[in-house]
């Protein structure tokens, strides 16, 4: 199981967001997507979509398997080529110096990319060189993040000898070594259970309360709840909604009613408590269940499907 982090070193300056020479734009947006259009042969899956994340901020994407949140995220993080359409990272359009948005950027896989070969310090020694990091600069950043996230006592344990919860934590650390101004999270939390989940959800949040913005996939409708700023739902290869969660549950309506109507389960939005209340008592619902509307409604609504559907 994963163990709590380590608070002594909270204020350490993980992320030092006034150093870079690039500035974001003037409404302090670090990422902006225009038009971005990826495909494989004659399959779309992602179709012409436009957004932005703010500087600092912890940008979810929300969405059934298959519905293009993985393929968005790589396209952003340059792990795939986009088809067209313009990124924007930092103010660098990546389509034109994919080396130096690659800077700003630590980007962790759904599937752990860890060397199974090497201890855990030799994989974050890996991963300092491959971004020109000196040795007294590595080994500093080693154990201050190391530190941070509790990992001391594992750095020389071979990868496979971890959990999953702990594979996450090193995964991180690899990813936040040189300082990116903008850490990918794609479904971080797959495959953990939940006590390891919600203690990763502490590592994120630590991690975005010292500057560093987040963008993370996930198919956790609670996870992005509890998490982001800001969610996208994405159907399709294309965003059907975003915004806060609580904007998108008002949107839908603060209070649900669920009832039975023949064999099947009726849910109707409400905007406050009272209209819902008069609603059952108009139409007699003696069996109704009345609640607050949460963000897996408001998928439901938008996109006729749970998260774990197929496309």
């Amino acid at each position: 199981m994963l163990g709590k982090p380590n608070c002594n070193s909270i204020n350490t300056g993980l992320v030092d967001t006034t150093s870079r020479s690039m500035s974001v734009s003037e409404n302090n947006d670090v990422i902006v997507i225009k038009d971005l259009v990826k495909k494989y042969d004659d399959k779309v899956a992602v179709d012409g979509i436009s957004f932005s994340v703010h500087d600092g901020e912890l940008f979810g994407f929300l969405g059934p398997n298959g519905a293009g949140k993985t393929t968005t995220v790589r396209c952003i993080s340059t792990l795939t080529n986009i088809t067209s359409g313009q990124v924007l990272v930092n103010g660098i359009d990546i389509a034109k110096d994919q080396t130096e948005a690659k800077k700003y950027m630590g980007v962790i896989q759904q599937q752990i990319s860890l060397d199974k070969d090497l201890t855990i310090r030799e994989n974050m020694i890996s991963h300092a060189m491959y971004h020109g990091m000196g040795k007294k600069e590595r080994e500093e950043r080693i154990a201050e993040l190391s530190d941070y996230f509790g990992l001391g006592e594992y750095l020389d344990k071979p990868v496979d000898s971890l959990s999953g919860g702990w594979k996450k934590r090193a995964a991180i650390v690899c990813a936040m070594l040189h300082q990116p101004k903008v850490l990918f999270l794609d479904e971080p939390t797959t495959g953990l259970d939940i006590n390891a989940r919600r203690l990763l959800w502490d590592v994120v949040k630590r991690l975005n309360s010292t500057g560093t913005t987040i963008v993370l996939t996930t198919h956790y409708i609670e996870e992005a709840q509890v998490l982001c700023d800001r969610v996208g739902i994405i159907d399709h290869g294309k965003i059907i909604a975003l915004d806060t969660p609580r904007e998108l549950i008002n949107r839908t309506g603060k209070m649900c009613v669920e009832n039975m109507e023949g064999e099947k389960t009726v849910y109707r939005y409400f905007p406050h408590m009272a209209d819902a209340q008069q609603y059952i008592t108009d139409n007699h619902l003696e069996d109704a269940i009345m609640r607050r509307t949460s963000l897996e409604d408001v998928f439901v609504e938008l996109t006729g499907k749970s998260v774990g559907d197929q496309r």
